[in-house]
């Protein structure tokens, strides 16, 4: 299983740096989870976007789903894709509000908006708790401590595992997917202060001891806004870890569970 950052800014882009995506790569399948401003580029400079296998979205906040609607145009109106690639919907795993969601940001008045649900381009599957299969990957959906509706995902390949967080605060169902993982992929969007606002983000620490508490193997650092100091970030996750700890790094591949 190989995971490609395609971007790893918190809450918005930042300099020649794209919000959250990553590509998990198995069997020769391609799992985008989370597609923020600035993935679309990222994706199609390694990639052909019709060769995508499926879309996997934590949560409907613009760092994480933007381009989506940079998607559909390529999809839609691409003058030469590959043969059959029109007649096949992506796959699109996420919250239930999606379709109209993508639907609104791609259509700019109602009256395009009566004749488009960009059902040509996608197959919405409303994310809920529980387990599902996307091309080779098993993945598990649960639940986190955000301010719309929000998942975390461990995704499992041939026994490997990867747990990614989302954007959440700390909440019980983080370590129920992070349990033994080999890589724990969590957000951590500032220093550790008492003041921080509840149920929105971790902090450093709260990402290293979740990674401590769950037995993680490695815990990989992300979602750091260009506003927040990363290296202070990664400290307090390294010291309150105990383990490997590193911070994601845009246009990075790392094999689960060797490392970069």
């Amino acid at each position: 299983m190989l995971l490609t950052v395609l971007g790893c800014s918190g809450s918005v882009p930042g300099p020649n740096a794209p919000a959250s995506g990553y590509l998990i790569e198995a069997d020769g399948f391609r799992l985008a989870v989370d597609f923020g401003n600035g993935t679309f580029a990222a994706l199609s400079a390694r990639h052909d976007p019709f060769r995508l296998g499926a879309l996997l979205l934590s949560h409907l906040h613009p760092d994480h789903c933007a381009d989506v609607t940079a998607l559909t145009v390529y999809r839609r109106y691409h003058p030469a894709p590959p043969a059959g690639a029109r007649a096949g919907r992506l796959p699109v795993y996420a919250p239930a509000e999606a379709p109209s969601r993508f639907a609104a940001a791609y259509a700019p008045d109602d009256a395009e908006r009566r004749v488009t649900d960009l059902s040509d381009v996608y197959e919405f599957v409303a994310l809920a708790p529980g387990t599902l299969h996307i091309g080779p990957f098993e993945v598990t959906v649960d639940a986190v401590a955000h301010p719309c509706a929000a998942y975390g995902f461990r995704i499992v390949h041939d026994g490997r595992s990867l747990v990614y967080t989302g954007d959440t605060g700390p909440c019980d169902t983080l370590f129920g997917l992070a349990e033994g993982a080999d890589v724990l992929l969590a957000e951590a969007s500032w220093t550790h202060a008492a003041d921080r606002p509840a149920d929105l983000h971790l902090s450093g620490r709260q990402a290293g001891e979740l990674a401590a508490r769950a037995g993680v193997g490695e815990l990989l650092v992300t979602h750091v806004p260009p506003w927040t100091d990363a290296d202070a970030v990664l400290a307090e996750a390294g010291t309150a870890f105990g383990g490997a700890t590193r911070l994601a790094q845009q246009g990075a591949s790392y094999r689960i569970a060797d490392g970069p």
